[in-house]
């Protein structure tokens, strides 16, 4: 992709081209809570959002609430905690710009699939087939936790950006940048891909799945919830899971994803405090 951009029809150097890339790659980097990871970011915290909310509406407009009322406080429950802990985590730390971009949402839906998504802003939904595999408090935390992390490292913008880049390498940078509200747009109803093809928006790279497991442990910890509750609930996920191929996932196969979260439980404990 690189040598596809930054050379010109001769098969030489483009040295404009290269300033270009080199100016957008230092004004659009931004970095992630807790891991340090620096990104791209091409488009706006404000850009993502508005997209991301006329996305999240139009799925809410055909998703059947849950009725069950204790399964729908428990979500809540859980996830508001969750957001509180990492709400003051960030605060503490410097980012409370980055707080001011959340509005909070967790939603119990009726769909049989053992599924949830995050959308950007913390728009969080939990399908009821899920919590036969969570059963309990510290296991739903696992997947709250996982979802706000995604949220909070904006893995959604980060895609679009990738995605922005690699149109940028067919053709003039400058000329692209004109036109990037427009492309942007287009990758966002890919991203957020919340039609009847997909059900949910679309997986996640491998590095910003296993990046969400590392944040969501902490996160759950955090808010009082036993990150161990990981191993157990990924467990019986993979009991269930329709078995793909690794190489030819998106997401970490079962067995790589625990072996990953018992590595990273020793971090995560050294933020649990019990409730």
């Amino acid at each position: 992709m690189y040598r596809r951009l930054l050379v010109n029809g001769r098969g030489t150097w483009n040295p404009s081209l290269w300033m270009c890339l080199t100016v957008l790659l230092l004004s659009g980097c931004s970095t992630v809570a807790i891991t340090g990871r620096k990104q791209l970011m091409l488009v706006s915290d404000a850009e993502v959002l508005s997209l991301s909310n006329q996305s999240f509406n139009e799925y809410m407009k055909t998703a059947k609430p849950s009725t069950d009322a204790q399964n729908t406080a428990m979500v809540e429950r859980v996830g508001r905690r969750i957001a509180e802990a990492v709400e003051t985590y960030l605060t503490e730390h410097g980012r409370a710009a980055d707080v001011a971009q959340f509005s909070w949402e967790f939603h119990l839906v009726q769909d049989p699939t053992p599924n949830a998504f995050c959308m950007p802003g913390g728009k969080i939904v939990v399908n009821e087939g899920l919590l036969p595999y969570t059963q309990n408090e510290d296991g739903l935390a696992i997947v709250l936790g996982h979802e706000v992390a995604h949220a909070v490292a904006k893995h959604s913008a980060e895609r679009i950006s990738q995605q922005l880049l690699l149109s940028y390498g067919g053709g003039v940078l400058g000329a692209a940048l004109h036109t990037k509200s427009s492309m942007t747009q287009a990758l966002a109803q890919e991203v957020y891909g919340l039609g009847a093809q997909y059900g949910v928006a679309l997986p996640y790279s491998r590095s910003n799945e296993n990046e969400a497991d590392r944040l969501g442990l902490i996160f759950a910890a955090m808010a009082g919830y036993n990150p161990q509750a990981a191993v157990a609930f990924w467990q019986r996920m993979a009991q269930n899971s329709q078995k793909v191929p690794e190489f030819i996932s998106t997401h970490p196969s079962d067995a790589t994803r625990i072996s990953n979260i018992e590595k990273l439980l020793p971090e995560a404990m050294k933020y649990y405090k019990p409730r």
